[in-house]
């Protein structure tokens, strides 16, 4: 059996822009699996009206190559839509149309197999090739990997138990769309979480229920703050920035990391000015509305009871608690990066100081001795690469670099330099 070049796990956003930017390479034989029936992103939280927070080149291929046949402009003109987009003048994608064209990238890709779940990797020696077991297939040999199995839901201990309750209307914001009409008859809700998801809820909440009365949204954060989108702050989503990040410290990254949550956890501003506007139309003849919006809010105990769910609360300023009573929760509290290690068990992989994958700055995991094949991973990286890791914007880049690696020469021109900002200080001796 001969070795496929590349195989990927998972078909993300990430991989299939590797498998769309790998398409025209003639010399490079790949093959992309993945558990699921097809392409689907965030199926659950598609509401009318939420758009991507990158603008629509962050798409596959156009910060690569924005003459490939898997670009998004090409996807509105095979669709017949390119004059109408035109017209509309975005700038950011409808979430549902990213959806859309991820799926008609899948279908054109024949690397992209659907269905099949990669449930291990060992090394074989004997063949100079990683050795893949596949769900419904036959063992698939492959000289490299790339890792792209994506995020899961995360839900907070204290809310754990009650979203894993189905007798209960509590859920995480990925569920959002399967609950919406319980949660539009439900007399009282909850929204936990001051990210774009939570924010992206309560506004659908407090635009579709008949009275906000009763619809209240909880932060821990001290204020529903907004994401950072200044044009020099972006510039933290560079290659610039995630080389810079790579360089520092294990102990400065750790500090940093948690310090820029504003750049990938905050909520985009016009989302926070629709939720107000909302609010204003609400007061119009007098009163303030229902609803209730307050930071600064954990949650610390959540229980079951027989006629809805009672939350335990604590101020994180004050200091006080309270209890507070609803008949439905939506968990909007984030993802976390999907496990990978069940898939690394029969790999010597090298770790961090705190037991993390050892990722190297061409997101190469550190393999022992012995192991002459690479294993990259995508979105996997954010404790070594920074906040871009897991950034729409800079998936492309990422997917070149590793195709760059795998075919030992530059099949993608990714230039030098891509910020105005200089990160850190140069070595005196490259002065």
């Amino acid at each position: 059996m001969r070795p496929f070049d590349l195989a990927g796990v998972g078909i993300g956003p990430f991989n299939l822009s590797l498998a769309a930017l790998a398409d025209p390479l003639d010399q490079l034989d790949v093959v992309l699996f993945d558990a699921r029936p097809e392409f689907r992103w965030h199926p659950g939280l598609l509401v009318d009206g939420a758009t991507l927070q990158v603008p629509f080149l962050a798409d596959l291929v156009s910060l690569v190559d924005p003459t490939s046949r898997h670009s998004f402009l090409n996807y509105l003109r095979e669709r017949g839509r390119l004059l109408p987009f035109y017209f509309a003048e975005r700038f950011h994608l409808p979430r549902a149309e990213y959806d859309d064209y991820g799926r008609w990238a899948a279908a054109r890709l024949p690397a992209c197999r659907f269905g099949h779940e990669v449930t291990g990797i060992r090394w074989v020696a004997a063949q100079d090739a990683f050795e893949l077991t596949v769900t419904g297939a036959e063992p698939v040999l492959a000289a490299s990997v790339v890792l792209g199995v994506g995020t899961r839901p995360s839900v907070p201990e204290p809310l754990r138990d009650l979203v894993a309750d189905e007798g209960v209307l509590a859920l995480h914001s990925a569920d959002y769309l399967r609950h919406r009409a319980q949660l539009l008859a439900a007399e009282t809700v909850t929204v936990v979480g001051s990210g774009q998801s939570g924010a992206e809820v309560f506004l659908d909440l407090l635009r579709a229920r008949s009275t906000v009365d009763g619809l209240r949204w909880l932060a821990r954060t001290p204020a529903f703050a907004p994401m950072e989108y200044s044009k020099l702050g972006l510039e933290q989503f560079t290659p610039d920035y995630t080389a810079y990040f790579h360089g520092l410290p294990e102990a400065v990254r750790d500090r940093l990391l948690p310090a820029q949550w504003q750049l990938y956890k905050g909520i985009d501003a016009e989302t926070i000015a629709a939720i107000h506007d909302e609010l204003y139309r609400r007061s119009i003849g007098g009163g303030w509305p229902g609803a209730a919006l307050t930071p600064g809010v954990e949650v610390v105990a959540a229980a079951a009871e027989a006629d809805g769910i009672e939350l335990g609360l604590r101020h994180v300023d004050q200091g006080r608690t309270a209890t507070h009573h609803t008949h439905a929760v939506v968990a909007a509290t984030g993802y976390a990066e999907t496990p990978i290690e069940p898939l690394l068990r029969a790999l010597d992989v090298r770790r961090d100081g705190r037991g993390r994958l050892a990722v190297q700055a061409d997101n190469r995991l550190a393999l022992g001795a012995g192991v002459t094949g690479s294993v990259f991973v995508q979105n996997a990286e954010r404790h070594t690469h920074g906040p871009g890791a897991p950034d729409l914007g800079l998936g492309a880049w990422r997917a070149a670099a590793i195709l760059n690696s795998v075919c030992g020469k530059a099949v993608y021109d990714l230039p030098e330099r891509t910020a105005f900002t200089t990160f850190g200080l140069a070595d005196p001796e490259e002065q």
